[in-house]
């Protein structure tokens, strides 16, 4: 069921929007090589404790038999891993690592939910283009995010800009609604017809979240149950935010 958000709502919903923006503010400056992904991981989630919030993608439920719940605050997800990599003390980032990061921030009762793709050092210009590529294909959907609209002219802006540079896009995967729970209706897909899906209304709030990849779109789960990666090792990139609905133009609730 899709909910409209009432005005109270929506004005929690832009605290914990804001603090999920000023933890990537955080990030973004501490970020760097050699450093391990479980370090980052743990000083991201003392900056949102610290700030009054709560990091809901810790403790997360796989719903799996036998892989455990989300271990981290963050998911970390360098190079050909695509999404929900899981951070490890293990895992060190390097000089030239493309780092996607993807977190959840509550603050009284609502999330805020948004990803960044980050050119840790010297990066190649594929990387670069990659990552220029997947944030401005947040921004052709969000033209799209009007009311009277569909989902579907979202991900059909997203799909058609994505494809024009001969990069590809995630299948499994999509954006979402959110509210008091971190994923909840609509889904929002990246690939899509335009003129299709539910209706967009004013005081709806939603995910766009484009994930692409270099190369073609088959991924692949890794061995923690978590970590989804490409299956030909192609580099990819994440971006994300949290919009409102509004009667004219949408509102990101996830940047400062």
């Amino acid at each position: 069921m899709i909910t409209i958000k009432s005005k109270k709502e929506i004005e929690l919903m832009q605290e914990a929007g804001k603090l999920t923006a000023l933890t990537y503010d955080y990030i973004e400056k501490i970020i760097k090589p050699g450093m391990s992904t479980y370090e980052l991981d743990k000083l991201a989630e003392n900056f949102i404790r610290e700030h009054g919030g709560i990091p809901a993608e810790k403790g997360y439920p796989s719903g799996i038999r036998g892989v455990p719940n989300f271990s981290g605050s963050l998911c970390i997800s360098i190079n050909d891993v695509v999404i929900h990599g899981v951070p490890s003390k293990n895992i060190i980032i390097k000089d030239g690592d493309v780092v996607s990061i993807d977190t959840v921030v509550q603050k009284n009762g609502y999330m805020g939910d948004a990803a960044r793709t980050y050119l840790v050092g010297n990066c190649s210009k594929e990387a670069q283009e990659l990552v220029a590529v997947t944030e401005q294909a947040f921004y052709e959907g969000l033209k799209m995010a009007k009311p009277g609209n569909r989902i579907g002219d979202i991900s059909h802006a997203i799909e058609t800009y994505v494809k024009s540079f001969g990069f590809s896009l995630v299948r499994e995967f999509q954006g979402h609604g959110i509210g008091k729970e971190m994923h909840e209706d609509p889904g929002v897909p990246n690939i899509g017809k335009p003129g299709k899906g539910p209706r967009l209304e004013p005081g709806m709030t939603i995910c766009i979240e484009p994930m692409v990849m270099v190369g073609k779109p088959d991924i692949w789960e890794l061995e923690d149950g978590w970590s989804i990666a490409t299956q030909d090792g192609s580099l990819s990139a994440h971006y994300e935010n949290t919009i409102l609905i509004t009667e004219n133009e949408p509102k990101i609730l996830t940047i400062a």
